[in-house]
């Protein structure tokens, strides 16, 4: 901990972030869905229904087991999952390896697993700036506060795993 967070009352000791990240995602598919019925695009209509069934099912399931065993490491070393909450530990292991924001990978491996299955053209085409806004809204504020926090043990952590899959 820097000296600049070691003095911080506890209600200031967390990242500044816009909005609480499940909203986001979950207002995205809310809006996928109300476009869905007022304008419906068609695009995910015309392909195989079996293949876009088993190809959501694969992208679910693999974007669910990355968000559990990514809120399963935070919590087995004793962190905090909630991004309101201040970080009490850098978790740099496991999943964590791989990707420096594994629920939020996972969420959007699914958010897209549910444009699939349900054909929501909508939803397919909204990920995009819905990352968008997680990304400024959250995640960058996040890193702010980790480094503050955490200081050059997560600058190394950022040099060596990219931010989400690819890239740093």
């Amino acid at each position: 901990m820097t000296d600049a967070t070691a003095h911080r009352p506890d209600s200031l000791d967390r990242p500044d972030i816009i909005v609480f990240p499940p909203i986001i995602p979950l207002s995205t598919l809310v809006i996928s869905c109300v476009l869905q019925w007022l304008v419906p695009l068609g695009l995910l209509d015309d392909i195989d229904q079996a293949w876009r069934i088993g190809w959501g099912a694969i992208l679910f399931t693999g974007g669910m087991i990355t968000t559990i065993v990514g809120r399963r490491t935070l919590s087995r070393h004793g962190t905090n999952v909630d991004p309101r909450q201040p970080a009490t530990a850098l978790v740099t292991e496991g999943i964590f390896r791989r990707t420096r924001n594994p629920l939020y990978v996972g969420i959007i491996a699914t958010q897209y697993a549910v444009a699939l299955v349900f054909a929501l053209d909508w939803l397919l085409l909204l990920v995009v700036p819905s990352w968008i806004v997680l990304h400024f809204a959250v995640v960058i504020r996040e890193e702010r506060y980790l480094e503050r926090k955490f200081g050059d043990a997560y600058r190394r952590y950022k040099e060596r795993v990219p931010r989400y899959l690819l890239g740093r």
